[in-house]
């Protein structure tokens, strides 16, 4: 009967540890697209050996050697991040990704937000906001002024002024918090954009390009509010019209709790209201 040792214990949690970075990484960062293309790789090797395609066999294998090169290259963020964190000792920081956000702070966040724009949209004060989802933007952060504050209508609107040293860039919004402002942002690669188009505009397209973030824009010129997600562009929108697209991009579990809420309450009804008929 065969027993289990301390080694094997220690080997599972080895690989239990790998195997769940790797899906941290494949679900918080871009990079999991990479790694997703990896897996598809390592099947077509498995496809290949098994029907005995000797020559995709030795192009694939020839691949995966160089290809363990150009991994560690892409993934040297985050490997810095990793051998960081072992460094520090905050071992436990690498089982356990960013706190959920609360539901509240969010609410506020898109309030305080939507009347700050409705405001600049009027006195035409050019503004740029990133609103973070499940790609990390530590990167682009690093770029600007750290910051950790509540969002507010009032704060928005100093930070934007036209003389502050950080209207500029961009403000980063995690878990309805402001952490970053003065942000640089990529700027789109798009070359069939709208040439009436500014540089904010194409750094809000950009920065929805390379993550799933929400990005939201005034025009300094038009004082047109704007909104950008996957490469998209919205304009000319109406404050309610930015809130009910930030409440559907940034809240959809509530959107879905309150759909599941509804139905709860409805059938019971409809039950009821049979039930009276039947007696009548």
């Amino acid at each position: 009967m065969a027993t289990v040792r301390v080694s094997d214990l220690l080997d599972i949690a080895i690989l239990t540890f790998a195997i769940y970075q790797l899906l941290w990484i494949m679900r918080k960062s871009s990079s999991g697209r990479v790694i997703k293309g990896v897996l598809v790789l390592m099947v077509a090797m498995g496809l290949a050996d098994w029907l005995q395609l000797t020559a995709t066999s030795w192009v694939l294998n020839w691949v995966v050697e160089w290809g363990i090169l150009v991994l560690v290259i892409l993934f040297q963020p985050e490997l810095r991040r990793a051998l960081e964190r072992l460094g520090s000792g905050k071992l436990s920081s690498m089982f356990t990704s960013q706190r959920p956000a609360s539901l509240h702070d969010m609410e506020t966040a898109i309030r305080e937000t939507v009347d700050a724009y409705a405001s600049m949209s009027k006195d035409k004060v050019g503004a740029l906001m990133v609103f973070e989802r499940r790609n990390l933007l530590d990167d682009v952060i690093k770029t600007g002024t750290p910051l950790d504050c509540s969002v507010s209508s009032e704060l928005l609107k100093n930070l934007f002024w036209n003389k502050a040293p950080l209207h500029d860039g961009a403000v980063i919004v995690r878990e309805g918090r402001i952490v970053g402002a003065g942000c640089m942002l990529p700027l789109s690669g798009n070359v069939n954009l709208s040439r009436d188009l500014g540089m904010r505009h194409r750094a809000g397209i950009g920065m929805s390009e390379h993550s799933d973030a929400v990005v939201v824009i005034v025009s300094e010129e038009t004082g047109s509010i704007s909104a950008a997600t996957g490469g998209m562009l919205k304009r000319h929108l109406a404050p309610e019209t930015l809130e009910r697209l930030l409440r559907n991009e940034l809240l959809p579990d509530q959107t879905e709790e309150e759909k599941g809420l509804n139905l709860g309450a409805l059938l019971p009804n409809l039950f009821s209201r049979g039930k009276k008929e039947g007696d009548e």
